[in-house]
């Protein structure tokens, strides 16, 4: 079900921040929090301590370009053997 939720100017920065810290969207936390209050969601040990902010919240996942490129042939140990690292 799709609908529209108007957030008064406080709860809807709390909610920005929410999903920054947590890297979570505004709409999970939204949702999470509905079920919450209606009884019929549940967290894991692990959101609990997120929220709580016992723990930080896990990255979200960034694909990077690697930094070295080795050759054919050549392995990670010849690097320890180069003059230029």
């Amino acid at each position: 079900m799709a609908t529209n939720l108007r957030l008064g100017a406080e709860a809807a920065e709390a909610l920005r921040a929410a999903a920054r810290a947590s890297g979570r969207s505004q709409q999970d936390l939204l949702r999470d929090a509905v079920d919450r209050f209606l009884g019929i969601g549940s967290t894991s040990a692990r959101e609990r301590a997120v929220a709580s902010g016992l723990v930080r919240a896990p990255a979200p996942f960034v694909d990077t370009e690697p930094t070295v490129r080795l050759s054919d042939g050549e392995s990670s140990l010849d690097l320890l053997e180069r003059d230029d690292r």
